[in-house]
């Protein structure tokens, strides 16, 4: 049989990571139907149950940088097989708990899968040949959305119909398929950084710096943002902070190299990130809610959780259709100009909710417009990323980005969720998000995509690396291993 061509072979590859992605960011919102169910399925209280997605948040944000560093260290498909092992048996774990402990560390397991992305988009510089690179990172990068939006309608519906143990027997199949898929079809590119250490205290105090960051943030509302506990996460996480970047300066092989970090393309477009992440999750945490809300209370659409997420699913193919369309504007006008106009397109859909959030066809509207904003914008930052930085250090780089956008987006969490929840009206006992919380929420997230836009504006143009290869020299690597394979 005759070696495949490097563009068919590509191809597989590209949709490998791709298929990757989705199925990382299922594992996201796969509980989400569960939430109310929770405390009774795992006999625990609210805020016991609570844990079950707050842990994956923070094994996401740990993980992420580190499987990074790793990926340029000893290979990023054996890092994507690595990460596959525990998000199977995080789902085998779920899908057999009865009790919340198990539950947790099942759910912490399959953060780990979160690393997938990162490392996906890192392996394309590797084996896609030029023409094709904007595009493939464009559709791996933003297959994050894409599984969220179609993960919830999915979700919610086996939920519904079947016993809640096959949502993670499910994704359990997922991930099987996935390393399945990695192992025959992404070839093994040698380590680019192959020889150098790991930096394991750089890793360690980035974590615990991380995790008290998060859990201050994420868990803030709950605890009361002045309380003693809240207070003094954020004083720990700015104490560990500051000693892991001292630390990584003055390290020969760090975990981040915080030098490149902060030239002002990376920096900038790290930044841009942050904004981006919480300009996406506010519409996804207003959105729902509108739709489920109750009809009595003059502005809910009283929608199953079924029925809001098939009306949010076109949202998430909107983001596949547009992400092969971004990745051509990326290499016809530079992905500083995608970014920009991605995060435009979010204001406008922000925009756009205020006068269409009276109906379910209007609110399926504003996120097919978010979406499609968010697919442009998430395809040209990891662009913007490994422009800048050296081959030996894309894994890593496209690791802290996307810690960037979970950080983002668990800001965002906290601050929308703390306007709705101040915001309310009473109604037959019960308290509900008012109609000028929504708004209120709204025109937030609406802000955020213009500060975004405003960053990404300023974002100087790329200077070749000298520690990087030429273009020409990756495409003949990239079709030599393609070939071989």
């Amino acid at each position: 049989m005759n070696a495949p061509q490097p563009s068919a072979r590509a191809g597989g590859v590209v949709a490998t990571l791709a298929f990757a992605g989705i199925t990382a960011a299922i594992m996201q919102t796969l509980v989400t139907p569960l939430i109310a169910e929770l405390p009774r399925i795992l006999h625990t209280s609210r805020s016991n149950s609570a844990w079950v997605i707050t842990v994956t948040l923070l094994v996401a944000a740990v993980w992420v940088p580190v499987s990074g560093r790793l990926g340029d260290l000893v290979g990023k498909r054996r890092m994507l097989l690595v990460c596959a092992v525990p998000l199977v048996c995080g789902s085998v774990v779920c899908a057999l708990a009865s009790s919340v402990v198990p539950m947790i560390v099942g759910r912490g397991l399959q953060g780990v899968g979160m690393g997938m992305v990162p490392l996906g988009i890192a392996l394309l510089r590797d084996v896609v040949p030029p023409e094709k690179l904007s595009s493939s990172i464009a559709l791996v990068s933003a297959s994050m959305g894409i599984g969220g939006g179609l993960g919830l309608p999915i979700a919610a519906a086996v939920a519904q119909y079947t016993d809640w143990r096959m949502l993670f027997w499910g994704s359990a199949v997922l991930a099987l398929v996935v390393a399945a898929l990695v192992w025959f079809l992404v070839p093994d590119v040698p380590a680019t950084a192959k020889g150098q250490r790991f930096d394991v205290p750089g890793a360690i105090g980035l974590g615990a710096g991380l995790v008290c960051l998060l859990l201050a943030v994420s868990k803030g509302a709950d605890w009361g943002w002045g309380s003693a506990t809240t207070l003094g996460l954020f004083a720990a996480a700015l104490a560990l902070l500051l000693v892991w970047g001292v630390w990584e300066l003055r390290t020969r092989e760090p975990l981040v190299d915080l030098r490149t970090t902060a030239r002002p393309r990376v920096l900038l477009t790290n930044i841009a990130s942050v904004f981006v992440g919480f300009g996406m999750y506010a519409s996804m945490l207003i959105l729902p809610q509108l739709l489920q809300f109750p009809e009595a209370t003059g502005y809910g659409l009283g929608q199953s959780m079924l029925a809001a997420g098939l009306w949010m699913a076109p949202g998430g193919i909107m983001m596949m259709i547009v992400s092969p369309f971004g990745g051509k504007l990326t290499d016809a006008r530079g992905p500083k100009f995608t970014l920009v106009c991605g995060v435009l397109v979010i204001a406008a859909g922000y925009g756009l909710s205020l006068s269409l959030m009276g109906s379910a066809w209007g609110l399926m509207l504003v996120g097919m417009v978010t979406s499609g904003g968010v697919g442009l914008a998430y395809g040209a930052m990891p662009a913007l990323i490994m422009s800048s930085v050296p081959l030996s250090e894309t894994a890593a780089a496209n690791g802290f980005n996307a810690l960037m956008r979970s950080l983002g987006t668990s800001i965002g969490a906290a601050v929308i969720g703390v306007v709705l929840s101040q915001m309310t009206n009473t109604m037959g006992g019960h308290g509900f998000t008012s109609e000028e919380g929504f708004r209120t929420g709204l025109l937030i997230g609406c802000g955020v995509a213009l500060v975004a836009a405003l960053i990404a504006a300023v974002i100087p143009a790329a200077r070749r690396d000298p520690a990087d290869k030429g273009a020409a020299e990756r495409t003949d690597t990239a079709e030599q291993i393609l070939t071989e394979a």
